[in-house]
């Protein structure tokens, strides 16, 4: 990336802090869209922002920032940061109030991870679900900097009766909606890649991606990582509001397509599943001749072991080449060389398989909330003579 670019990113975002310190709420959504770089993404709803990143580009392991992908459930807060503080109470022996100095003042640590939202793929389900139609591009990977959860809450002096972490951010819903609150057990709060981040690849937190400070889940559905975090509360007990027992939630066994599952009958989703997605080429006629197929694979508990790739319609499969850059939490890049001869209509596959011998299905299990898309990709390519 040029230097000028991200200069250019710098400047935008500053402007966008400028205008929400003053209170200008109003000229904040055109602000966003200039700091983000929103032009180049799908625009699913402006207000709350929610855009999509075209696969075309994802075409690095860390995603710019202005390239991530954003999801909110409501509109973005206005953030003021020198009035903003931290509250961590509940079942705690010192209520804390912290500011971002107070963080930055404690020990520091980085972590490359993927996010990816919880309903990434949902305009591939059939028959068609309800929500924002995320085709393959809600997902991207950073270098997050912060403080680790477990830190902030060992300063806090945790109870024993204490067994869930309540996460909430400075967005308030419209109307009678619901307060976007999510519950962490307490093992993945004080799991020590957890963190409290306030950087996104070298650069302070965008006001999209959660300004001041989000949370980091890393390998969990991205609802996990709250934006804009205010509180954390420890509790003896689950949270009960609507995004921990009716949102987020996963049937503990499978689903007729089109059908409806009890309350009872779910879960809270957690762990990402294996997947991949390919990158390039997309859908365009290439010439005859060598042709690079790139994408990325990842998978939320554990490490991908292999990429294989099929231009015949799943006939037959041949080994992709991972990419060298990796990390615990992060997707791996792949490459395979395909030398098409014959002119034709292909259909390029990817299945991607952990170290643990899961790997993606050809059909992807329906659910009513078209959650957690990993069917084996497919891009089809036109091949001519040259």
């Amino acid at each position: 990336m040029h230097r000028t670019d991200v200069t250019r990113r710098r400047f935008l975002d500053a402007v966008a802090r400028v205008a929400l310190s003053a209170g200008a709420l109003r000229a904040y959504p055109l602000f966003a869209q200039a700091a983000s770089g929103s032009e180049r993404l799908i625009v699913h709803s402006t207000r709350p922002g929610d855009r999509e990143t075209p696969v075309s580009l994802l075409d690095s392991w860390l995603t710019p920032n202005d390239r991530f992908y954003v999801r909110s459930h409501f509109y973005t807060p206005v953030v003021q940061e020198d009035t903003w503080r931290l509250v961590v109470d509940g079942d705690v022996d010192r209520p804390l109030q912290l500011t971002l100095a107070d963080l930055k003042a404690m020990p520091a640590t980085a972590l490359v991870a993927t996010l990816e939202c919880a309903g990434n793929g949902r305009a591939l389900f059939q028959p068609p679900v309800a929500g924002i139609q995320w085709a393959k591009g809600a997902v991207g990977t950073a270098r997050w900097r912060g403080v680790r959860l477990a830190d902030v809450l060992r300063r806090a002096g945790l109870r024993p009766a204490a067994r869930h972490v309540w996460l909430d951010g400075g967005d308030v819903g419209v109307g009678r909606a619901p307060d976007f609150v999510r519950n962490l057990p307490l093992g993945k709060a004080l799991h020590p890649d957890t963190l409290l981040a306030w950087e996104m690849n070298g650069e302070p937190l965008p006001v999209d991606h959660g300004f001041p400070l989000r949370v980091i889940v890393p390998g969990w559905e991205a609802a996990y990582s709250v934006k804009w975090l205010t509180r954390i509360q420890a509790s003896a007990r689950e949270h009960e509001g609507f995004f921990v027992q009716s949102a987020y939630r996963y049937p503990k066994r499978p689903v007729a397509p089109g059908g409806t599952v009890a309350p009872a009958d779910t879960a809270p989703m957690v762990g990402l599943p294996v997947k991949s997605v390919i990158t390039s080429p997309g859908d365009v006629t290439i010439a005859t001749g060598l042709t690079a197929i790139t994408g990325f694979a990842w998978v939320g508990d554990g490490e991908i072991a292999r990429v294989d790739v099929s231009v015949d319609r799943g006939r037959t499969w041949s080994p992709a080449r991972l990419g060298t850059d990796r990390a615990p939490w992060a997707w791996r890049q792949f490459t395979y060389a395909w030398r098409g001869t014959e002119p034709g209509a292909y259909v390029v596959l990817s299945r991607a398989t952990d170290t643990r011998g899961r790997s993606q299905p050809l059909v992807a299990e329906w659910n009513p909330a078209g959650y957690l898309w990993n069917a084996v990709d497919q891009q089809r390519v036109t091949v001519q003579a040259r």
